[in-house]
């Protein structure tokens, strides 16, 4: 046995396991410890991964080596692409996923990855070389774990205690043990914690569901997918079944029990202090904020293709048993429902993400960083993305090979690590693309475009996947090229007005006519031999390359303007300030702005803008005062 690492990863959640695999690509001798192996990866929650931004983060993943995508897409039994109906960057890869085998397809990914090591326990205690610097950590069965660097990733269960009417019990997870000690001795080490709160839906028997009573709903069935690496063979004869979901309505009845039971709710009866997330409230929350409402949509969503299990996406509740199946019953579709478990909420330990640094690495202790839960987010996504972010700088500084960040122009992690360090959380984060300034920039199509150089200059990405990324993009420009050479005559007409388009005054480029909303490339192919024949002549990916170059094509003007705004803030995020500058001394700035920078510690002046509080005004004293 080894007992001495480069990188310890706390915690084998969505954020574990991209630090685990990421921090041993990079050439780490890494170490992951988490209580059960058996629950690696596991789908606390709802059965899905992505939605709207959450998708984005899930396709910058796979872009830059990480794993969330294949796993998901190995173990999707339901696949959409969400806000077709919007514009391409407003659209979100969503995979319903088999809970039970993304498990094991993640064991698969870790157990099979070279210098990483996975043990079973919990961590009790840190140890610290000297003070305010990490060293490793001790277990509770006695174990002491050494290393250069620790990735804290324990999600819900530090000092976890579920909710259930006003039944209390202690647990990270449903019957699981919470995690104790390790708070209290980083909060004496100077680190600013807090507690938050979530909460998780019950699960039903799909035995004793009526679906004849609720509305079926298909995914996809395009070429979509997470992944940018194409289908093996292999990879397509172990597709699962794809499976639908239903929905279905609460109505006043359950409005009615629900209201009666809120005396006995934990959210309602002081019993619970912490703040619940903003934009997955309980159906308790629901009934309350939206009380003119006489309905609320609830999916049922299949954990499996061998399981009964359904997962009640909108209901989740921390009322007890007896309310929440008794307002279940009166849904038709659920008149004669069984639970497998009810719905409960859980409150955790959190620590304050604004004594973080870019990397993920905590300002307060040395070698230590911080991922997912712990840092005052909700989601598989943003968890997994801030893991393989602390992974890959746990790894780099272990090694002694700088460090690894990116910028709000770059990617939706940027945007998200950049939101938790300047600007904290008062409730549970979550992504969405109206965080985003540049989402035009950070569509869901492009992410390998962006990050694949990026990971394979790290050593993260393959080199397969950086080929097939080469590859994608030279076919993106020979598709642009040829559409902005080509020449389309009068004659064309016939064929517009067979299409419904506007005629044509005089010859033009083949890419006016693309930017025509009610054309496209595939469509104008049908009477252009010479693009049909490009388009045929495109080995892998054909639909994935010619839908990125129409929306190249589209949105072409958005996204250079886009590309100015980006290139003027980067100007101020070049800009650094000096981590102990005094600003009690500046008396021109205003107290917020003291107040806000002196707590926070900006890195560059770019971050110190978006901090709240920190006015214009602010700034430009800080520009005048440093000389620009």
């Amino acid at each position: 046995m080894v007992f001495s690492y480069d990188v310890i990863v706390i915690g084998g959640g969505h954020a574990g396991c991209e630090a685990a695999h990421a921090a041993a690509r990079l050439g780490a001798r890494t170490c992951l410890i988490t209580m059960d192996m058996n629950k690696i990866g596991q789908m606390s929650c709802n059965p899905a991964v992505g939605g709207i931004a959450k998708g984005q983060i899930v396709r910058e993943i796979d872009a830059l080596g990480g794993k969330m995508g294949e796993v998901t897409d190995a173990c999707s039994i339901q696949f959409r692409m969400l806000n077709r109906s919007k514009g391409p960057a407003m659209w979100s890869p969503r995979s319903q996923a088999d809970r039970g085998k993304f498990i094991w397809a993640w064991r698969k990914v870790l157990e099979n990855t070279p210098n990483l090591s996975i043990w079973q326990d919990t961590v009790k205690e840190w140890i610290f070389v000297s003070r305010g610097t990490i060293g490793g950590v001790v277990t509770r069965m006695g174990v002491r774990f050494e290393a250069k660097t620790v990735v804290l990733t324990a999600g819900t269960f530090l000092n976890g205690l579920m909710h259930i009417g006003r039944t209390m019990i202690p647990g990270g997870r449903v019957g699981e043990e919470a995690s104790y000690g390790l708070t209290e001795q980083l909060v004496e080490a100077g680190v600013t914690m807090g507690r938050m709160k979530t909460g998780t839906p019950v699960r039903l028997d799909g035995r004793t569901i009526d679906f004849s009573l609720a509305e079926k709903q298909e995914g996809d069935s395009d070429f979509h997918k997470f992944s940018y690496l194409p289908d093996t063979e292999e990879r397509q004869r172990e597709k699962l079944p794809q499976l639908p979901c239903w929905t279905i309505q609460t109505n006043e009845k359950v409005h009615e029990i629900l209201r009666r039971g809120l005396p006995d709710s934990p959210l309602y009866n002081g019993q619970i202090q912490s703040i619940g997330p903003r934009y997955c409230p309980s159906i308790e929350t629901k009934i309350v904020t939206f009380a003119d409402k006489d309905h609320h949509l609830l999916f049922l969503e299949p954990e499996g293709t061998d399981t009964q299990e359904y997962y009640l996406n909108g209901f989740s509740s921390s009322l007890p048993i007896d309310i929440q199946m008794e307002a279940l019953h009166q849904i038709p579709a659920l008149a004669h429902a069984q639970a497998y478990r009810p719905g409960y909420a859980i409150e955790y330990d959190y620590f304050d993400p604004t004594q973080l640094r870019h990397t993920l690495e905590s300002k307060v202790v040395k070698g230590l960083f911080l991922a997912g839960q712990v840092n005052g987010t909700t989601g598989y996504e943003e968890a997994a993305g801030q893991g393989l972010l602390a992974g890959i700088n746990a790894a780099l500084q272990a090694l002694g090979r700088g460090s690894f960040t990116l910028s709000r122009d770059e990617a939706y992690i940027g945007v998200l690590v950049d939101d938790l360090v300047t600007k904290g959380v008062d409730e549970p984060y979550r992504m969405f693309t109206s965080r985003a300034e540049y989402r035009i920039l950070l569509r869901q199509d492009d992410a390998d475009m962006r990050l694949t150089e990026k990971g394979y200059q790290l050593g993260l990405a393959t080199e397969e996947r950086y080929r097939l990324m080469v590859e994608k993009r030279e076919w993106i420009e020979k598709i642009l090229s040829f559409c902005n050479e080509f020449h389309v005559k009068l004659s064309f007409n016939a064929v517009l007005e067979k299409l419904n388009s506007t005629p044509l005054k005089e010859g033009t480029k083949l890419v006016s006519l693309v930017n025509r909303p009610e054309l496209n490339l595939l469509l104008l192919a049908e009477y252009v031999p010479e693009l049909q024949q490009l388009f045929a002549s495109i080995p892998n990916r054909r639909e994935e390359i010619i839908e990125a170059a129409e929306i190249r094509i589209k949105y072409a003007g958005y996204i250079e303007r886009e590309k100015m705004v980006a290139d003027k803030i980067a100007r101020l995020e070049s800009i650094h300030l000096r981590p102990d500058f005094d600003y009690d001394k500046l008396s021109q700035l205003t107290i917020e702005a003291r107040q806000k920078l002196s707590r926070i510690r900006p890195e560059t002046v770019g971050q110190a803008s978006r901090i709240p509080g920190v006015s214009p005004a602010d700034i430009n004293i800080l520009l005048v005062l440093l000389g620009r």
